[in-house]
């Protein structure tokens, strides 16, 4: 029988860690990063799992630290999930099926989003947020990169050959993915805090024409080519928060001290 790690990379979590991993009781082994944790949140990791299963450690960025969860992982497919996602029933007959089955080496799955109680369907992308993650792989068939924030990813397929992307599962991951607009607004100032940084040390900030056009670009691209407006006012948000984010990047990049 294929055997099914899910992994979860935590900081200080322990508002929402439970019923994050309480969803996870589907896969074979459970495996939970700590990073930087001065919470509650290992002794939740404890009641749902091991401490032979807990990885701890201070990471500085996102990258290396989800790659020490998929080393410690055992399975042959590894589920990864945030804390503030939640696995659904439907989806998670639907991962075991498809592992058992799938000839790919990962698979896509759809999320819907929720800011507060309203689900956001439409309008997500340009790194603000996504309408699909690839989030189910074969062990060893995913790494990381080192950016601080949306870390690149590098496939291999058995074998050592390019990997292969199968067809995106049906169920949808639930994303709590803020708690209100000012969360969001939040939440795009440390993002483009946390580019800045990686732009810096790039040492290729880019040119503000080249970021007032992106603006424009993935501003379109989630209002219209996601269909964002289906989303009213809300869509508009996203397509706004999108369009900044390399914007403001840039702006904190140049400006800013490191």
């Amino acid at each position: 029988m294929t055997t099914l790690s899910a992994l979860v990379v935590v900081h200080n979590e322990e508002d929402i860690l439970a019923a994050c991993l309480e969803r996870l009781a589907f896969a074979d082994e459970l495996v939970v990063v700590l990073d930087k944790c001065t919470d509650g949140s290992r002794d939740i990791a404890l009641r749902f799992t091991d401490a032979a299963h807990l990885v701890e450690g201070s990471w500085e960025v996102e990258g290396p630290r989800r790659n020490a969860g998929l080393d410690a992982c055992c399975g042959d497919w590894v589920v990864e999930v945030d804390a503030d996602e939640h696995v659904p029933a439907a989806l998670a007959e639907e991962i075991r099926a498809a592992i058992e089955t799938s000839a790919a080496d990962y698979h896509d799955l759809p999320v819907d989003n929720y800011v507060g109680g309203h689900r956001v369907r439409y309008g997500w992308g340009a790194s603000f947020g996504t309408s699909a993650v690839p989030r189910l792989s074969r062990k060893g068939a995913k790494r990381w990169g080192e950016q601080r924030v949306h870390p690149a990813l590098v496939w291999r397929g058995r074998g050592g050959a390019k990997a292969v992307k199968g067809p995106t599962l049906a169920n949808r991951l639930d994303h709590y993915v803020d708690d209100s607009i000012s969360d969001m607004l939040r939440r795009l100032d440390r993002y483009s805090s946390a580019r800045a940084r990686d732009l810096r040390e790039s040492g290729n900030i880019g040119s503000l024409a080249n970021n007032v056009r992106r603006f424009f670009s993935r501003f379109y691209k989630c209002y219209i080519g996601r269909k964002g407006y289906r989303e009213g006012g809300w869509g508009f948000l996203i397509a706004l928060c999108a369009g900044l984010y390399p914007l403001l990047s840039y702006l904190k990049a140049r400006l800013e001290d490191a």
